[in-house]
């Protein structure tokens, strides 16, 4: 199972727009989660329409209709694995253990709001940030996650667009 990892995308915003390589990894995985910072419906609703089931949760700047759709928190299941998700992961101390304790049973924490890409364990935890894909701020590229699940093991690969 591929599952792409987004967040943060900010649109819309200007001429922003998610890079056609991001796209084409979201059109051929299997399942797309979103760490929140969507900010507006419509652009839930396009990345919907690429294909694959979207789950998500919602950000700090999300508009009103997306908060009242998607949770804070969520835990889906991806090819048999638990992956939780939450967009502010809060302060940098501790942070890695904290979300781990936070989704108890899961095999990977997804989450989003510092634009800076984390491939991390905790344990048996994957703890990931994709960073984002149109909105870097300070980290070096814009970026997206790829995760290939395979049996009960998760496969994390960071994907750098600029």
């Amino acid at each position: 199972m591929l599952v792409a990892v987004i967040s943060d995308t900010h649109m819309p915003r200007g001429a922003r727009r998610l890079p056609d390589a991001c796209v084409e990894r979201l059109r051929a995985a299997d399942l797309i989660l979103h760490a929140g910072d969507i900010v507006a419906e419509e652009v839930f609703e396009e990345l919907t329409a690429h294909g694959p089931p979207l789950r998500a949760v919602h950000g700090n700047v999300d508009d009103l209709a997306l908060c009242e759709r998607l949770p804070e928190t969520l835990v889906v299941d991806a090819g048999g694995l638990r992956i939780g998700m939450t967009h502010d992961p809060g302060p940098r101390p501790g942070r890695e253990s904290r979300l781990a304790a936070r989704f108890p049973g899961c095999a990977a924490v997804v989450y989003g709001h510092t634009h800076q890409p984390q491939v991390a364990r905790v344990g048996e935890t994957w703890i990931l940030n994709p960073g984002s894909p149109t909105e870097r701020r300070r980290a070096p590229s814009h970026t997206m996650l790829v995760l290939e699940i395979v049996g009960d093991a998760i496969a994390p690969e960071l994907i750098h667009f600029s």
